[in-house]
């Protein structure tokens, strides 16, 4: 395959250049001897183009990543998806006032949303087996009609379980009611590749939609890509990119998101169909040994149920790391492993032994927590208008009843328990006392609402 950036960093190397420009290292094997590939992280040069303005070597990498995800235009990103969230939520700025968003939408939609001063609107979650469901299209529409200055809804799909929304439907009521379809598809960058979720893919019905390279394809992290459909949003969503993204973006990790999705267009469907396979036998044979897992999930994605069958849900991660099987993350109920058409098909029998051999060990029986780990507060104020509330940090004993004044939730997967404007419940509060990785709080105190302005 053809690398335009890579190549022209190994071009680069190649030359024994003096390095007169940033960044500080030098590429120096000397004094920097840590990171081998030091001499590939360069700056913007005669050759390396801009990615701010891109004509050259960049511009080539994003319009064969448009060709190969169907998409009017491409961007790379080296900021996260969470930049490209931003951009899309800047557009919808530009259109209305407020956006339809799930409860469960990653922190990076809210935290845009007060950043920018739109309202989100809060779409119902159904709920099954303590995940969080993708709202349906009469959830939306429903949004659309109470709200006429809704400009759109913000999608994710897939969700951290592999829950995938229908788009399709989707599609049609945004269509019907003329409004935007914007979609976090960060954790689905690969399905445009699987021949099994091919028609799930968000770039198939959104109007623009990010895809975190770096989560599922053979990318460095804070890979992604901003796509768009629609290519009237193409003026706002290049002047969110121009507001909200780094002046120094990272080559190897741009080289890396070209390198990932053109690897995936050659010999990525091969790889998913195989993977597929295998994973389906080892959920069959999980299943006939009584183990319990999230059977909703779409993608390439593995949750135990742990605390569901009364285990004690961190133990279980530990003993399972200390066995060297490493998984994204625990949730107080579920214990979730992540696979890439880069996992090795010995890695899936690895695993599905392993965890049976901690399914059955009796000392981690007793106390598994089957409450998830969310709990939907009483909305008192507006979003909005929590943010410009005087407030105080209080434990969150002394939390219940009161009204937050910013987001808290648990992190991974990153989205909120505690929305700015809603009352703390006992649930929310006891849910984020057990996290052992938050967002929002301060040594086990959180935000909450002041009467009067801001102080």
């Amino acid at each position: 395959m053809k690398l335009h950036i890579y190549g022209a960093l190994k071009t680069y190397k190649s030359r024994r250049p003096l390095r007169l420009h940033m960044p500080g290292h030098k590429a120096d094997r000397r004094s920097f001897p840590l990171f081998r590939d030091a001499a590939l992280d360069i700056t913007e040069l005669s050759f390396s183009d801009n990615l701010d303005s891109p004509d050259g070597i960049i511009m080539q990498a994003e319009q064969y990543i448009a060709a190969i995800l169907g998409a009017e235009r491409s961007h790379i990103l080296t900021d996260g998806s969470t930049v490209g969230i931003y951009a899309m939520v800047y557009a919808a700025k530009q259109r209305g006032g407020k956006l339809a968003v799930p409860r469960n939408a990653h922190k990076s939609v809210y935290n845009a949303c007060a950043v920018l001063g739109v309202e989100p609107y809060l779409l119902k979650n159904n709920e099954k087996e303590g995940i969080l469901l993708p709202p349906t299209a009469a959830d939306v529409e429903e949004a659309f009609k109470k709200e006429p200055n809704v400009c759109g809804v913000l999608i994710t799909s897939p969700d951290y379980y592999g829950n995938v929304a229908d788009l399709q439907a989707l599609r049609k009521v945004c269509a019907r009611y003329r409004k935007l379809l914007l979609a976090d598809g960060a954790h689905g960058a690969y399905m445009r590749f699987d021949a099994d979720e091919k028609g799930a893919y968000a770039g198939n019905f959104a109007d623009a939609w990010v895809d975190g390279a770096h989560k599922t394809l053979p990318s460095l992290t804070q890979g992604s890509i901003l796509n768009v459909r629609d290519a009237s949003l193409e003026p706002d969503l290049a002047e969110g990119l121009n507001l909200f993204r780094t002046t120094s973006p990272s080559y190897p990790i741009m080289a890396s998101v070209e390198y990932g999705v053109k690897f995936m267009a050659e010999r990525g469907a091969e790889r998913i169909d195989a993977l597929r396979r295998q994973f389906a036998f080892v959920k069959t044979r999980l299943k006939k040994r009584g183990i319990r897992f999230y059977e909703e999930s779409r993608t390439l994605v593995l949750a135990v149920d742990f605390g569901g069958a009364g285990l004690r849900v961190q133990a279980a991660a530990e003993e399972l790391e200390r066995r060297g099987i490493f998984p994204e993350l625990e949730d107080g109920r579920y214990v979730l492993f992540y696979f890439s058409p880069l996992t090795p098909l010995s890695a899936l029998n690895r695993l599905e032994r392993n965890v049976a051999a901690v399914w059955r060990m009796r000392a981690l029986r007793g106390g598994g927590e089957t409450a998830p780990r969310y709990a939907a507060g009483i909305k008192k104020f507006s979003y909005l208008t929590a943010h410009t509330l005087a407030y105080e940090y209080v434990p969150l004993s002394e939390a219940v009843g009161r009204i937050a004044a910013r987001n808290a939730g648990v992190t991974p997967p990153c989205y909120p328990i505690v929305v700015a404007g809603e009352q703390v419940t006992a649930q929310a509060a006891l849910a984020l006392e057990r996290a052992p990785h938050t967002f929002g709080l301060k040594e086990k105190t959180i935000a909450v609402t002041k009467i009067g302005g801001r102080e």
